[in-house]
Order: C-alpha cells, then sequence, then structure tokens
C-alpha cells in the first residue's frame, strides 16, 4: 500500500491527503532526526520535505521543529503532535487493514532483546516469520542494556527475567530454569562443590549490568540462601558468560535454554543441583501502547512469537546419563 505521502505527490489538490501527508512526514522527521533522512527515505527531495513541513506549521500556527546544529527538536507542541499523530495514523492503518480484501500486515517492526536472547530463540525463527507475513520488514537489535522503548524507535523488546513496574504491556513467552553450570575441564581442576558453603574456593562469574542480582540463591534445609557472586570476573553478555564457563574459568549461573545444547553434549556440567530454589525466570514480549492500538504489523510479530517461542524443555534438566 503506498503511503499517505505518495498519494498525496499524487494528487495534490486533496486536502485530506496533504493533510495525513503532513502528520505522516512529522512523524518520519521526528523519527530519523532530520529532513535529509526523512527525504532519503521516501526517496523525495529534502526541500520538498522542508516544505510541507513549512505549510504544516503555517496551517496550525505554530513551530513544530526547532534546528540545532547537530538534528532537529520537536518543540512541545511538535511532540504533541507526533504522539497523537502516532495513534490516528496507527487507526487509520487498522481500519484500512480490517477492510482490506487482503489484510497481510506490512511495514518495518524494529525488535529489541539481549544478544543471546536473540541468537537462541529469536534468529531461528525469522525465516518462518517473513514467510508467513512476507510485507514485513525487520530491524532486530542485540544488546545487554536495557533500552527505553520511545528513545530507540523500538516495536517490540523480548526481555527476561521479572519486569519492574512500567507502562510496558508484556506478553509472556515462557519461562526457564536457572541452573550453575562448570566445564568438565574446571571441575578436574578445582574440584566439584557439593554444598554451597564450599562456593567460597571457586571463580564464581557473575553480571555486571544494572538490574544484576549481585548473588546465587540456593535452598538450604529448606531455608533460601543467597551466595555473592563473586568480584573476580563479571560481564553483560550472556554469550561471553557461557564461552567463559565452556573455557574452565569458572561456575556460571546461565538459563537452561542457553545452554541446552551444551549440557546435552556434556560440554557444561550442571552443580548444586540438589540446593537448587526451582525458580522460574519469565521471558516476556514487551510494548508501549494499547493491546487493542497496536498496529497490524506490530500484533503480527507478537502473535507469532507467542505462538512459536517453545520454552518448555528449559524448564526441567534433561535426563543425562
Amino acid at each position: 500500500m503506498p503511503s499517505l505521502v505518495t498519494l498525496a505527490a499524487a494528487d495534490t489538490g486533496s486536502a485530506d491527503a496533504n493533510r495525513f501527508a503532513e502528520l505522516e512526514m512529522l512523524i518520519l522527521v521526528a523519527e530519523r532526526g532530520s529532513l535529509s533522512a526523512a527525504a532519503r527515505h521516501l526517496g523525495i527531495s529534502p526541500s520538498a520535505v522542508s516544505k510541507s513541513m513549512s505549510r504544516l506549521e503555517a496551517r496550525l500556527g505554530v513551530q513544530l521543529l526547532q534546528r540545532s546544529t547537530r538534528r532537529l527538536h520537536l518543540t512541545p507542541e511538535g511532540c504533541q503532535l507526533f504522539e497523537r499523530g502516532k495513534r490516528v495514523l496507527a487507526d487509520l492503518e487498522e481500519l484500512e487493514a480490517c477492510v482490506a480484501v487482503r489484510s497481510e500486515p506490512r511495514g518495518l517492526v524494529r525488535i529489541n532483546t539481549s544478544s543471546s536472547t536473540g541468537k537462541m530463540l529469536l534468529v531461528p525463527l525469522v525465516p518462518q516469520l517473513l514467510q508467513r507475513h512476507p510485507g514485513l520488514s525487520l530491524e532486530l537489535s542485540f544488546t545487554d542494556q536495557i533500552v527505553d522503548l520511545v528513545e530507540a524507535g523500538t516495536d517490540i523488546a523480548v526481555r527476561w527475567g521479572q519486569l519492574p513496574p512500567s507502562d510496558m504491556v508484556a506478553r509472556l513467552l515462557g519461562h526457564t530454569r536457572q541452573v550453575i553450570l562448570a566445564s568438565p575441564q574446571y571441575l578436574a581442576r578445582m574440584g566439584r562443590p557439593t554444598h554451597p558453603d564450599e562456593l567460597g574456593h571457586h571463580v564464581r562469574l557473575g553480571w555486571s549490568y544494572q538490574r544484576a542480582i549481585p548473588h546465587w540463591p540456593f535452598l538450604v534445609d529448606g531455608q533460601r540462601v543467597a551466595v555473592d557472586i563473586g568480584e573476580v570476573v563479571r560481564v553483560n553478555d550472556g554469550d561471553v558468560m557461557r564461552e567463559l564457563a565452556l573455557h574452565g574459568t569458572g561456575l556460571a549461573r546461565l538459563s537452561l535454554y542457553h545452554a541446552w545444547a551444551d549440557v546435552l553434549a556434556g560440554r557444561l556440567v550442571p552443580v548444586l543441583e540438589e540446593f537448587n530454589t526451582g525458580d522460574l525466570e519469565p521471558i516476556h514480549a514487551v510494548y508501549l501502547g494499547k493491546p487493542d492500538r497496536l498496529p497490524p504489523r506490530t500484533r503480527a510479530v507478537l502473535d507469532f512469537l507467542q505462538a512459536h517461542v517453545d520454552l518448555r524443555h528449559a524448564e526441567q534438566l534433561p535426563a543425562l546419563p
């Protein structure tokens, strides 16, 4: 479906089309950060974008954009029009999709998640997702830093662990067990711990990101106890944590879905399982906005992830010899 900007260019006599086109262009300029970036995206000249923004400001009688040496910024009035305008265009897109003969979701969906979650859960599903919805395009961002969905322009974030209170809406994708693992080489060199009290003699790989829990929980004689993760090695990337464990650096507490293949192959060995609390950590797909106001493209990806991410195997250790 052509954009409203394209339609307006083809029919300059339609006032309603031009109004929607100007609104769509303002949103694109704000998201891209410059007139030239918006022009490149639309395949038109920067002067055409500038004239459209000038017409919009003249019609409303307020300044919407402020120019600085580095980029454009929205005025308070521009911010108000940007936020409400996005909802208006999303409603229009959804309405057209509902009545169209082929209501296939179309457009770009930006997804953010951690490196390990992205590689293990998301990447294997991308081919099937694109086959199911060929009108979609994806922008994947993998980082272990928690991003602000609005500032990053992200539609969906896949996040591990308990979610703090926020304005985000969450869809549960599944749960994963947490397991303390070590390589056979490390256990041969340092010995296998048989009780949490013995962890003081072992290297414990920990997390350095802000929301990390600074201890490992155990269940000893029916009571929950906590052991500090130590100070020797800390990382902020799940894949790096797994690689350190595989190379015999120390003990690591990893999500079972992340280390499943290594456990099955014997590359990583579970330890202290008799003291495992059995807690299951949730994995959610989160987004901003009301569920009944989601663009069809975002809803299609959320529905697909909820239907195809399967973490049931990660709730218990596999049967090992």
